[in-house]
């Protein structure tokens, strides 16, 4: 397996928890896509600014109908490949239609341009559970 591979993975398993602190859960058949967003932000960037950019993702649920659950959390993994990208954003969606509806909305938008002056780095995979579909 490659390293950014690895540590995508990794990224995505470490979330295991959900913004609601409940373990998430999938029905047998239920495939869901993932978006993935994996961020390394600026070394002057203050935990004031980071704990804004965290609350307003944590927001976006109540705000952009389909986004079906979401999680975030920081690196952690002792392999040291995660390529200096310290924070996971993940959203999961039912539909690409969801997902497409998502990216262009204002309240999106207005979360990336708050988060964007203090980011370095970003990486984003988008996936469907379970495989190709």
């Amino acid at each position: 397996m490659r390293p950014l591979t690895q540590a995508i993975l990794i990224c995505v398993l470490v979330g295991s928890i959900t913004s609601s602190g409940a373990q998430q859960t999938q029905e047998p058949n239920e495939r869901l896509l993932r978006h993935v967003v994996l961020f390394k932000f600026k070394a002057e960037t203050t935990g004031d600014t980071l704990d804004a950019i965290r609350e307003a993702f944590l927001a976006l649920p109540s705000k952009i109908p389909g986004i079906h659950d979401m999680e975030w959390g920081l690196n952690n993994s002792p392999e040291g490949l995660n390529k200096e990208l310290t924070h996971c954003f993940m959203l999961t969606f039912t539909s690409e239609a969801d997902r497409d509806a998502y990216l262009p909305n204002p309240d999106h938008i207005a979360f990336t341009e708050l988060a964007g002056p203090h980011i370095e780095d970003v990486l984003v995979v988008d996936y469907w559970t379970g495989g190709p579909k």
